[in-house]
């Protein structure tokens, strides 16, 4: 929580790494892991002579990621290179790209909140994000240390790694809060994974994020100096990372005390930031256009063949829920955080003819046994459409709704149908208005003296009635029915 009288001012850069199964200039694979510096070749070594050529797959990878974004696709965009000096930078310069990207201008509106002390969200609300750049690039090697820091420390080099195709998604510096950043890395990489551009999966190492923090007073316009918080290999951790940037920079301010321009990173056991080095501006690269790469160009038919070819988006179905199934937005925007989950909730609202009483199954007492598992909606031992025959059950009148709980509980541990389990309970519920009618009559025949006060004015006596019902029809009488009959009879 930032002091009274302060504001955050939080830029976000996302390196996502494009779902190719070749490298962005040369053929070798893709790989996580294998043997260190098997998987090059000339090009992603660096070695002299050897020429880069552009994957054509990067490129529609690439257009996919954009428009998921809210991103213009560029007709036209340059290659650069990004000079500088690193041991798993073989070439002592990256393939970037610079001051004409892949695409740009774009924006996006996610949902956000802040959390109360138990991590939990306090009230959904949407905000727009501008997303300035996307461009494409290649990844640098992996640099590997062992041993303790000065006594016997070596460090490696594996260059698999090398050339792997990225996205760099670069925001305007839009937040203002550490939650708000969460949300917007959980709104990408869903996005990502929606449309197919990217596996999006941190602990693989396939998307890493970037913090851009500063802080100032609340009514100044001009930006103070500001901390890139890298190598966050958890959205939680980013979290963490930004929230204790802008303690750290708010104290310093208020001591008077310099606030340099660095790269910092996270120490996740101490819980803090630290130093890794001062922060470079884009002079400090050098950049200058790729002599070895044409300027990339992408036709409008290109750009167009490549929305069509992708699946409905997440905002897009977020709103079509909402007015063919009466959602909430908020259940509407839960459903569409996950592709497996959208397209089950869907293929089960069709089946069952009710689509409210559908997502509040799915989203609660089928949720609750997945999460409880360690099971995702794809791996749902209850099939979408068993869901919407428990729930056509449960309208019928057949089961009540403590009862669908119970069944849909035992389908999922079980793998049987909602049939089965309805039988093998003994769930049928009692629906014949003229049986009900005669189990009221007997009740009340036994209950004079409560009927005589119910009619007196003691309507505290109706839930007593409705529970002798229940208990005589050993829990199968149609609660609606018994009530509708009870009203009538007393």
């Amino acid at each position: 929580m930032i002091k009274e009288g302060w504001e955050a001012i939080i830029g976000m850069e996302i390196h996502a790494q494009l779902a190719t199964e070749t490298k962005i200039f040369c053929g070798c694979a893709v790989i996580t892991g294998g043997e260190p510096n098997s998987n090059t070749c000339p090009v992603c070594l660096g070695l002299p002579g050897a020429l880069p050529v552009l994957n054509r797959r990067v490129v529609d990878l690439g257009a996919r990621a954009a428009l998921a974004l809210g991103l213009e696709v560029q007709e036209t965009s340059i290659f650069a290179r990004k000079n500088y000096f690193y041991p798993d930078l073989p070439k002592g310069y990256q393939i970037s790209q610079y001051d004409r990207p892949f695409s740009a201008n774009g924006t996006l509106t996610i949902m956000t909140s802040e959390r109360d002390d138990q991590g939990r969200a306090v009230e959904w609300r949407p905000m727009t994000i501008r997303i300035e750049r996307m461009h494409l690039e290649e990844d640098a090697g992996k640099n590997v240390h062992e041993g303790l820091p000065d006594v016997d420390k070596y460090s490696y080099v594996d260059l698999n790694r090398a050339g792997t195709p990225l996205g760099e998604i670069v925001t305007a510096p839009d937040f203002r809060t550490s939650w708000q950043a969460y949300d917007y890395v959980n709104h990408v990489r869903s996005a990502l994974r929606w449309v197919g551009a990217s596996d999006a999966d941190m602990e693989k190492g396939n998307l890493r994020c970037e913090a851009n923090v500063s802080v100032r007073k609340i009514g100044e316009t001009a930006f103070r100096n500001k901390s890139e918080l890298k190598n966050l290999n958890s959205v939680r951790f980013m979290q963490k990372a930004i929230e204790f940037e802008i303690a750290r920079q708010t104290e310093a301010h208020e001591k008077g005390e310099p606030v340099n321009q660095e790269t910092r990173l996270w120490d996740e056991k101490n819980q803090c930031t630290r130093v890794m080095r001062s922060k470079e501006d884009a002079h400090d690269y050098r950049y200058f256009p790729e002599p070895d790469l044409q300027p990339l160009t992408v036709s409008r038919d290109f750009i167009e063949n490549v929305r069509k070819q992708m699946p409905e988006l997440p905002d897009v179905m977020r709103d079509r829920f909402m007015s063919d199934y009466s959602l909430s937005f908020a259940d509407a925007t839960q459903m569409v955080s996950e592709q497996d989950l959208a397209a089950f909730y869907e293929t089960a609202a069709k089946a069952s003819g009710n689509p409210r009483v559908t997502a509040n199954f799915l989203l609660t007492e089928l949720q609750r046994e997945l999460n409880n598992s360690g099971k995702a909606v794809a791996d749902s031992p209850v099939a979408a459409q068993e869901l919407a025959a428990l729930i056509k059950t449960l309208d019928s009148g057949a089961i009540n709704n403590n009862q669908a709980k119970e069944v849909l509980v035992e389908m999922f541990n079980s793998g049987k149908t909602a049939a089965t389990v309805i039988s093998e309970k003994g769930f049928e519920q009692v629906s014949d208005p003229a049986e009900i009618e005669r189990i009221v009559n007997e009740v009340i025949a036994a209950n004079e003296d409560q009927a005589a006060a119910f009619r007196g004015g003691n309507e505290k006596l109706f839930g007593f009635f409705v529970g002798q019902v229940m208990k005589a029809s050993n829990g199968k009488a149609n609660p609606k029915l018994v009530n509708q009959i009870l009203k009538e009879r007393l």
